[in-house]
């Protein structure tokens, strides 16, 4: 089998691995050539590497790679947990970003991915197979990997093999006199006495550990909890995004748990148990333990945290402050509140020296840079400085400006990831502004739009009956198929993908410019819609209210993601935009009650109500309903006879703002437009029991009666 006669044997590649373990090092593998010549050869490098942790991404023959476990490319993200020696990427079968990002991060000191890829001069123009499912199959040209390959073609911790047998960087490592070994540093240790505290000391007392890959944090958990059930504990829980993140975390308990034994996602001695538990059956059955430890907490969403929170006396949180699905900075966005107000005494521990690494590894520092997992915003800036609002395009910008930008929308939102790096930079119908302050340039706000919309009416047609998909159209197929107006996705709409303002700088009506220069823009463009889709909390609706939209659709599940309903409003641009828009209104607010006492039964109340002031009834209380309301106001009619003359007194005009204003509102919100059962409320501590329930209601009903105007019928 003859290889290009530049090209290192595979007993070079083990020689130069082997310097890399002694060094603490990880290097990439760059192999530029055509798609049978760079299997082969990687093939020679997995046959050669014996009793390695390696894996193949992407296509492999049955017969070459026979004994080679192989995954693909979307499938690679469930080894974050896991330690590779050897990785081959074949990026010809694609390359999801979030995926390769975090195998990555799965190499060991010693480890070498080996990136199959054609010449760093043809990415621009790569047709990745990955982009067929983002809608950006048709970009064309393709920004994102353009960045990368200029970033690869200096950077040393890259070693690039070219077709001609020319190979570009050093496969010899500068090697000092201590052999690297992967040990205990001061910060993994000083974590596993903090957990050790939060699990054996006093109640509401939670520990957040925050670190970047390779920190050893998942060590650090496995090693506290063999540790706490050897001296207090009977049961201890874990849980995480995935059963395959928490794998390192049972090693390292094993390890330090004589007699222990291992059964799948269970580690027990003695009656003493370490349990994974997937993050929705915990808290479906609350099953009792000591203490519960959550690994990559980013990457779970931020009200089921707080309901673990508040669930157990005794949890510890883990999450990576640069992730790949979700970052340490973005959870504590969501999550720091519910910390300070439902445990205000809860501690943190901040893990910064590497352990699966040296310091000052080439490599790390080419991932970060790759993805920009490093990118902050800028901090300490002043309330006083001018503010300008411009134009920008993510693609052409200089690295220093991309950084800044994506960093305020990675601080700013729960989940930004490499996929939306990529999706941002190589959308060709995306349309960008950025807030700066003066003098320094800084950037300090940033909004990100798309277009969607404009199908043709048969196809927006078959989207409307859900026949079809339309890739890369997010608000305009889910208006038109659950609105049930095929016209939703015939308008063009712009739709603001994020918006994000620094910290310092929020309610300064930075925002609000943002949004004025994104409607002109669409405007001027002719654009029907300008709208948003996103998790529904009560802030962000009165932000997206403030700015003069409205909402037309709140999605009937919670999202994965945030744990949030989707919530989409809009705002018209030109008439036809208008006649959409009302007609979403109209149609969704009939649905609205209905919908309030089955799909929306855990819906917020506060969102509940304050949604209600655009979803209201336009038919007018009937003689029939005020007789019954004030028969129930007056203390004689029941409140099951009462409900439906209640449901549609909440859901005239002005009501819902008195209803919110109200010490009962959450219990009127539950019981009368949610339909929960008298059980129900009281366990929520919502009231005594029936009796006192129903008292306060008809109290509450007398005086929503008498200041407000009901036009007779």
């Amino acid at each position: 089998m003859s290889f290009p006669a530049g090209w290192p044997s595979a007993d070079r590649i083990q020689a130069w691995r082997a310097a890399l373990r002694r060094s603490g090092e990880r290097r990439l593998l760059l192999v530029e050539a055509d798609s049978d010549l760079s299997a082969r050869y990687a093939l020679s490098l997995c046959r050669s590497a014996d009793a390695v942790r390696s894996l193949w991404v992407g296509r492999l023959s049955e017969k070459g790679g026979s004994g080679l476990v192989s995954v693909r490319p979307t499938q690679a993200h469930q080894w974050l947990g896991r330690e590779l020696d050897l990785v081959i990427w074949d990026g010809r079968s694609g390359n999801p970003p979030d995926d390769l990002a975090a195998l990555m991060g799965t190499l060991a000191a010693g480890a070498v991915l080996v990136w199959l890829m054609p010449p760093l001069a043809e990415w621009a123009d790569f047709d990745d197979p990955d982009y067929a499912r983002t809608g950006l199959a048709d970009a064309g040209r393709h920004p994102f990997l353009a960045r990368m390959a200029t970033l690869l073609d200096t950077h040393p911790a890259v070693v690039r093999l070219h077709a001609s047998g020319e190979v570009t960087g050093r496969l010899d490592v500068d090697g000092g006199d201590d052999r690297f070994q992967p040990t205990d540093t001061p910060d993994q240790s000083a974590a596993i006495d903090a957990i050790l505290r939060a699990g054996a000391g006093r109640r509401r007392r939670p520990l957040v550990i925050r670190a970047d890959r390779g920190r050893g944090k998942s060590t650090a958990l496995g090693r506290a909890a063999a540790q706490l059930l050897q001296d207090k504990w009977t049961r201890i829980l874990v849980t995480a995004p995935r059963s395959e993140a928490v794998d390192t975390l049972f090693a390292a308990a094993e390890a330090r748990w004589p007699g222990a034994r291992r059964d799948g996602q269970r580690l027990q001695c003695d009656g003493h148990s370490l349990e994974f538990v997937p993050a929705d059956v915990l808290l479906r059955e609350r099953p009792d333990a000591g203490v519960v430890l959550v690994d990559e907490a980013a990457g779970l969403p931020a009200p089921l945290l707080a309901d673990i929170l508040t669930g157990w006396p005794r949890v510890v949180f883990a999450t990576t402050v640069h992730g790949y699905e979700g970052t340490g900075r973005g959870f504590d966005v969501r999550f720091r509140d519910a910390l300070d107000r439902l445990t205000p005494q809860w501690q943190t521990q901040r893990l910064s020296q590497p352990i699966r690494w040296r310091d000052g590894d080439p490599f790390e520092d080419l991932v970060n840079r790759l993805f920009l997992l490093d990118a902050e915003s800028v901090t300490g800036l002043s309330s006083q400085a001018a503010i300008r609002i411009e134009p920008w395009c993510p693609a052409e910008a200089d690295s220093g400006t991309l950084a800044q930008a994506f960093g305020l929308l990675t601080d700013a939102h729960y989940r930004t990831t490499p996929a939306d790096l990529r999706q941002w930079l190589d959308d060709p119908h995306a349309r960008s502004w950025l807030a700066r302050s003066d003098p320094d340039n800084a950037v300090v706000g940033v909004l990100w739009a798309t277009a969607e919309g404009g199908l043709a009416p048969a196809l927006a047609e078959q989207v409307m009956r859900g026949e079809r998909r339309a890739r890369g159209h997010l608000l305009a197929q889910s208006l038109a198929c659950h609105g049930g107006l095929a016209e939703a996705a015939m308008a063009r709409m712009a739709r603001v993908v994020r918006i994000a303002v620094v910290p310092e700088l929020r309610r300064e009506g930075i925002g609000q410019r943002l949004l004025a220069a994104a409607r002109n823009a669409s405007r001027e463009a002719g654009f029907d819609l300008l709208g948003s889709s996103f998790g529904a909390t009560a802030p962000l609706l009165a932000f997206w209210r403030g700015a003069g939209f409205y909402p037309l659709r709140l999605g009937l599940h919670r999202s994965a993601s945030s744990g949030e309903y989707t919530l989409q409003m809009g705002q018209a641009l030109s008439a036809g935009g208008m006649d959409l828009l009302l007609r979403l209104q109209t149609r969704f607010a009939e649905h609205w009650p209905l919908l309030l006492g089955d799909a929306f039964r855990s819906l917020e109340p506060d969102l509940a109500l304050s949604l209600g002031r655009d979803w209201v009834a336009a038919a007018p209380l009937t003689p029939m309903d005020r007789a019954e309301l004030a028969a129930f106001a007056g203390g004689y009619r029941l409140f099951e006879l009462s409900r439906l003359p209640l449901m549609r007194l909440s859901l005239q005009a002005g009501v819902s703002e008195r209803l919110a204003r109200d010490d009962d509102a959450v219990l009127w919100c539950r019981a009368v437009l949610q339909g929960w059962p008298w059980s129900d409320l009281q366990s929520a501590g919502l009231c005594r029991g029936r009796r006192d329930a129903e008292q306060r209601l008809r109290q509450l009903a007398g005086k929503l009666l008498e200041p407000v105007d009901i036009p007779p019928h």
